[in-house]
């Protein structure tokens, strides 16, 4: 089995603008969507993220650090929140997305997380 992190990409503005009502159904969809992951034995871990104005840059060369307010990249959508699961393929990570974009309205990002080598293959 893998993990993937399901990163939920979405735009604060068009957020605002949802109805009381459409937040209360699309927070019961989503508890739903996980819901269904923890049955499957494919959730890990998930949680929503403050807007991106709360973000801070932090950036090091080990001998300067530098830190900026707000997101990094100067963009209309940012990460809001995000799943990490695990599955047995791609495939099925792509399956599990449709269903997260589906409960939380939003398009979904898939990323498998790097793997350490194995040790019959290591270098050393």
């Amino acid at each position: 089995m893998a993990e993937y992190l399901l990163s939920v990409h979405g735009n604060e503005q068009k957020y605002a603008a949802v109805s009381a009502e459409d937040v209360e159904r699309m927070h019961a969809e989503v508890g739903a969507f996980n819901d269904e992951l923890l049955q499957a034995g494919a959730f890990v871990f998930a949680n929503g993220l403050q807007p991106d104005s709360t973000a801070t840059v932090v950036s090091s060369n080990g001998v300067e650090t530098t830190m900026t307010d707000g997101p990094y990249l100067e963009a209309k959508e940012h990460i809001g929140g995000f799943w990490i699961i695990t599955a047995t393929d791609l495939d099925a990570a792509l399956v599990w997305a449709a269903k997260g974009s589906a409960a939380c309205q939003g398009p979904v990002e898939v990323r498998p997380f790097q793997t350490e080598p194995d040790e019959d293959t290591a270098v050393g």
